[in-house]
Parts: C-alpha cells; sequence; structure tokens
C-alpha cells in the first residue's frame, strides 16, 4: 500500500465514522442539525448571507429506506444515491446545508484600477491542500465593489471546480478573495477541518460527476447537493484530532514506502551489473583446472588467423599483440617487432588463473565500420543503424533499406554475419551499445551496416561472441568508452583504431562457455523481480 492509498482510506474511515468511537453522550446530528438550520435562517435574516435554496431534510422511513423532502415538495425516495451506512448518532444532509457556498470572479484584466492592491486575489493553481495564508496577486477596493467577488474569511474551506485541479483544496488563513473557478464555503456550526477533510475524501466522487471536454467542472450546484455525512460535533473535532496525528504518520510512511520502492526497482538492475562483473572478472563460476589455458587458446587463435590470412579469406590486419606479466607482477605488451612497453595503467583487474589479456583484434578476424549508404523504399535489404541496437537487444524492424542498386558497391564481409557484434561508435546516449546480429532475426536476405556502427566478427571456433558482447556492456566498460571516444562534445565517436587496441579478458574457451550459460540462466530470473 502506497502513502496516498493509505491516507485515503484514513480519510474514508473518518467520513464513515470508523475512525473513532461513537460517543453515546454527544449531542447527536440531528440535533445538530436543527440548530444548524436555525443560525442559517437568522443569518439570513440579518442580510449576513443570501437566501438559498429550500432547505432539504433527509430521514428515514420505518422500512429503512432514505427519503429527502425538499420545501413543499413530496418526499423522495434517494436510496441509490446513499454510499455507505451511518454510525449511530450521525445524519445525512446536503453540503448546502452545512454552510454558506459562493464562487469568486477574474475583474477585468484589461482595467489597470482593478490590479495591484491590498486585497489577496487566489487562483486555483495556488490551492495547497492546506493552510493559504498568501495570494500571488492581489486587486483593489474597486475590483471587489464591482465585481461580484465574494470576500471569504479566515477559516473558509476553498475547492477548485474547474480543470486539472478540480477537487483541490484549501482553507483561508487570511481573508480573500478568489477567481470564478473556485468555490468557498463558510461552514455554519460545524468543524472547518472536518467538512475540509470530507471534501478531500470525495475529490474522486467529484471527478465524476464533474462535466465539460477539454476543461471539466463540478459547478456550486453539485457541490451544495452532494450528500454530507454529519457527525456529531464533538465527534468532528474527534476525527479531525485523529486525522492530524495520523497524516505525519503517514508522511513518514510514505517516504519510507517511497524509498523502499525505489530501492527495489534499482535492485534488479544493479543485481545485473554486480552478475556481469562477476562475470568479467572471473567471479561467476569456478575455474576447471582441465580446461585448455587461455594462452595456449591465443596460440591457438594466432595460428588460426595466419591460416585464414594465407587462404585469402581474411586480410592482414596490424602487427599481433603480446601481453604478458614479468616476474615481478607487471604487465607488459609487446607489439611486432617493437620493443615492449608497461601497461599497467590499462589494466583495470587482476585475472584468474588461466585466463589472458588481449586486444580485442587478436581475438576477432573483422573490424570496420559499416558504410554511409544510399536509402531506398524498397524494403529487401536492411541497413543497422544506431537504433536497432538496443540494451535489451537487436531490433531489426528500426532498420531503414539501402538502394538495392548500390548492393554490388559492397564487399562480401561487410554483409551482417550470424553473431556479429555491432557495436554504437558515435553519438551521445547511443555511444558503446551493443548488440548481437542473429541472422535468425533478420527476415530479409542479408543485412549491412551503417557508418554509424562498428562490425565486430570474432574467431568463434576460439571465441564465444556472447561471452564478449556480456564484457562489453559491462558498466565497468562502458563508463570508460565516453573517455575513450574522440570528437566534439555533441559527437563523440570511437575510432575503429580504439575499438581494435580495446583490452579484453580472455578465459578458456570453456569457461566462456560456463559464463555465457549462467549469465543466461540468472538474468530471467532477475527479470521476474520486477
Amino acid at each position: 500500500m502506497t502513502g496516498q492509498q493509505l491516507k485515503d482510506s484514513i480519510l474514508q474511515w473518518a467520513i464513515q465514522g470508523k475512525l473513532e468511537p461513537q460517543d453515546p453522550t454527544d449531542e447527536p446530528a440531528s440535533e445538530l442539525l436543527e440548530r444548524i438550520r436555525t443560525e442559517k435562517a437568522q443569518l439570513i435574516k440579518e442580510g449576513k448571507i443570501k437566501k438559498g435554496q429550500p432547505t432539504s431534510h433527509i430521514y428515514r422511513d420505518d422500512e429503512g429506506s432514505y427519503y429527502e423532502k425538499v420545501g413543499t415538495k413530496d418526499p423522495v425516495c434517494i436510496n441509490h444515491e446513499i454510499p455507505f451506512d451511518l454510525p449511530s448518532g450521525w445524519e445525512w444532509c446536503r453540503l448546502g446545508e452545512v454552510g454558506d457556498w459562493g464562487a469568486g470572479a477574474t475583474p477585468l484584466r484589461s482595467n489597470t484600477e482593478y490590479y495591484g492592491g491590498n486585497i489577496p486575489w487566489l487562483k486555483t493553481g495556488e490551492l495547497n491542500n492546506d493552510i493559504i495564508n498568501e495570494a500571488e496577486e492581489h486587486i483593489t477596493d474597486k475590483a471587489l465593489r464591482e465585481c461580484s467577488l465574494r470576500m471569504c474569511s479566515v477559516g473558509d474551506v476553498l475547492i477548485a471546480m474547474y480543470g486539472a485541479t478540480i477537487g483541490k483544496l484549501g482553507i483561508a488563513g487570511i481573508e480573500m478573495t478568489t477567481n470564478q473557478a473556485c468555490c468557498a464555503c463558510t461552514p455554519i456550526l460545524i468543524s472547518n477541518k472536518f467538512l475540509f477533510y470530507y471534501l478531500m475524501a470525495s475529490r474522486q466522487s467529484f471527478i465524476k460527476r464533474s462535466e465539460g471536454g477539454a476543461q471539466p467542472n463540478i459547478s456550486r450546484i453539485k457541490l451544495i447537493t452532494h450528500l454530507f455525512a454529519l457527525p456529531p460535533l464533538e465527534e468532528q473535532k474527534r476525527i479531525v484530532a485523529r486525522i492530524e496525528e495520523l497524516m505525519p504518520l503517514v508522511e513518514q510512511y510514505d517516504k519510507a514506502h517511497s524509498e523502499l520502492t525505489r530501492l527495489n526497482d534499482q535492485l534488479p538492475e544493479q543485481l545485473k551489473k554486480s552478475i556481469l562483473q562477476e562475470a568479467i572478472q572471473g567471479k561467476l563460476v569456478p575455474q576447471d583446472p582441465t580446461d585448455e589455458p587461455a594462452s595456449v587458446l591465443l596460440e591457438r587463435i594466432r595460428t588460426g588467423k595466419v591460416q585464414l590470412i594465407k587462404e585469402g579469406k581474411i586480410k592482414k590486419g596490424q602487427p599481433t599483440s603480446h601481453i604478458y606479466r614479468d616476474d615481478e607482477g607487471s604487465y607488459y605488451e609487446k607489439v611486432g617487432s617493437k620493443d615492449p612497453v608497461c601497461i599497467n595503467h590499462e589494466i583495470p583487474f587482476d585475472l584468474p588463473s588461466g585466463w589472458e589479456w588481449c586486444r580485442l583484434s587478436d581475438i576477432a578476424v573483422y573490424i570496420q565500420r559499416g558504410k554511409s549508404p544510399k536509402y531506398s523504399l524498397i524494403k529487401k535489404y536492411p541497413v543497422v543503424a544506431q537504433k536497432c541496437n538496443q540494451w535489451d537487444g537487436f531490433l531489426i524492424d528500426k532498420a531503414k533499406f539501402i538502394d538495392p542498386a548500390t548492393l554490388s558497391k559492397y564487399t562480401p564481409e561487410r554483409f551482417l554475419q550470424d553473431e556479429d557484434l555491432m557495436w554504437n561508435s558515435t553519438g551521445l546516449g547511443t555511444l558503446g551499445r551493443m548488440a548481437v546480429y542473429y541472422t535468425a532475426l533478420n527476415p530479409y536476405e542479408l543485412a549491412v551496416a551503417d557508418s554509424h556502427v562498428t562490425v565486430i566478427r570474432l574467431l568463434k571456433s576460439c571465441v564465444d561472441p556472447s561471452f564478449c558482447y556480456f564484457y562489453f556492456i559491462n558498466p565497468t566498460v562502458q563508463s570508460v568508452i565516453e573517455n575513450m571516444s574522440d570528437g566534439s562534445t555533441k559527437q563523440r565517436e570511437l575510432s575503429t583504431t580504439t575499438v581494435r587496441n580495446f583490452l579484453v579478458p580472455l578465459p578458456p574457451l570453456e569457461e566462456q562457455k560456463r559464463i555465457v550459460a549462467r549469465i543466461e540462466e540468472l538474468m530471467p530470473r532477475i527479470d521476474k523481480l520486477r
């Protein structure tokens, strides 16, 4: 239960007589109503308030049905209006019976003599569901005299009748007037705060009864004819005291509930981040000493790439990188025939036994940006762009299409292959986002990448693309990508050289598979926590 739901429940218990016990010694509401009617008649006689609609009398007959007699009209059964049964000592009446209700007005804006005076003039947007002690604008005595404005007394209950603020409330803490969208009630012999809380509890009822399209409203007539559950005056006071005792506790509960909700919402993502972090550091699954170590795997990769170059299946790239650790524990890198260079500053964490650091280019057979396409409305050859690569997967339906006539300009290696990694390489917001291309998710004959996406094709016989994908989407990696990018603030980009030289932890192949399997087992479970 949210804080607002708890608050609503308390208010509903209050107006139904379930929040505080009844006291049989209290003056019953039937007698209070008679005193209110007498007092109201006297105020009308003295000219202090205007005569309103004929008096309403609601009563229950011997069979338990509710009837209402208005003025000299015949009684009418109103069972269909009664929302709940009342406790002993309470009575049903109309809101118009317990107060003097009236709306304000807006003086002509073009008349400068109407504004800038000393009389606070309240708009419904300023209603705060609390005591109101100031207004944003003030009007003059001239405006008050000439514009049919109602002057509200301290303690008057205010309610918005129009628009988005409909049902919003306030209590006048100072003498003021209001615009026409605000109705004010001067209570007669009842607790203004009980009336305030009653109206607050009834807000949804007012909204349901509102009329109009773009500007829904509840009229003054609808307000004064709304049913009011009237308790004895002493019970009103006890109810108000109880509500005001509970509401600070509800506020505390609401803050705690909101914080718990926030933490619960964050928990799945934090768990996913933790799992990915554990995975890339070799802490998610145990190492198996019988696995072929990554050092041997790297040699196989190098041999395999040499053979592929020899067969003309891939192009010769930059010189091979060898990363190793010296006797003192420092990391060095030897590229081709160059002297070794210490790269301790690049190493983000220590690796478990059997793992090795390498460059992405050392385990890939193809790393290349896509081409700037000539687009076509012919939906035959999709172009994978940044928006196709989402954190939750690859979306081919977001792709545009190249002009079929330009297909001949694409060399075969540019056609995407199953399990290619697609890395967004330009733009804020999408930079670093990665997805895996699966041919099974492409209903078309083939696909290519545009110039904002770098395609990474791994030697799949030795490297599990899914392991590398989980590495690159890891928050630790993502957090440094922008720092590794080039260009202006508005247009950062990952150069192909930067991508090729990206440092990658390489586990034994069998451990790669175990890590991927474990991640794919855990992630759906975490999603169920939402």
